[in-house]
């Protein structure tokens, strides 16, 4: 992902300042997994979302799957690439052996089964928030996000600034996904992410990059 330059507002400006934290598998599991909402223009969503303040920067958390560069995936981080106040952080993949608790599953072997564990995205995530409340970069802090690992960062900002507003959006369409109670209960403010918005921010089925030509939304988005 190439380097952002920070984005500069005057400094009379009257909305407050505000950063998103998108936990990006916690997006697409909750929220956008099994829609025709793939494609979404992350920062045209949350300026609809969030229009009385100026958001000055959306982080993106995620991980390459497999690290293949031809991926809808990788397609769809080159789309964010393009976008002036989104930056994507990549964290990586660890595999692991974990065990079946499916009790019916008739395989009679060895029940325990090889899969992929995401890394990293809740630290680098608690990290960035901090950093960017030590150096004043905000007034608003947005997390995209319903895992409860994120509740120590959240306490430590508002334990040290308690005069910035922590947001939370749970992305869920389930009620008990969308719980949260840990996470809500730390927030000043909480609500599960609108999906009715979607639908008005996708991409451009072909994007120009201004690098290698037109990146092209997948087909079987």
């Amino acid at each position: 992902m190439t380097e952002k330059q920070p984005v500069l507002f005057p400094e009379n400006r009257e909305k407050r300042r505000a950063i998103v934290y998108i936990d990006g598998f916690n997006l697409y599991n909750g929220s956008i997994k099994g829609t025709p909402h793939k494609w979404l223009n992350l920062q045209k969503y949350f300026d609809l979302l969030r229009q009385d303040d100026e958001v000055v920067r959306i982080h993106y958390f995620t991980a390459v799957m497999h690290g293949n560069p031809g991926t809808r995936q990788q397609v769809y981080l080159n789309a964010l690439d393009t976008l002036e106040r989104v930056n994507v952080i990549i964290g990586r993949y660890k595999r692991k052996r974990v065990e079946c608790r499916v009790q019916p599953c008739a395989f009679g072997g060895d029940r325990r089964f090889q899969t992929w564990e995401e890394k990293r995205t809740d630290v680098s995530i608690a990290i960035q928030m901090l950093d960017d409340a030590y150096q004043n970069e905000c007034d608003v802090l947005v997390v995209v996000s319903g895992d409860s690992d994120l509740v120590p960062a959240i306490h430590a900002v508002k334990r040290r600034f308690p005069e910035k507003i922590v947001v939370v959006y749970v992305p869920a369409r389930d009620r008990d996904r969308g719980a949260a109670t840990e996470m809500r209960g730390a927030s000043d403010r909480n609500a599960t992410l609108p999906m009715a918005l979607l639908r008005k921010c996708h991409f451009p089925s072909e994007i120009r990059d201004g690098v290698s030509g037109a990146i092209r939304k997948p087909d079987s988005w």
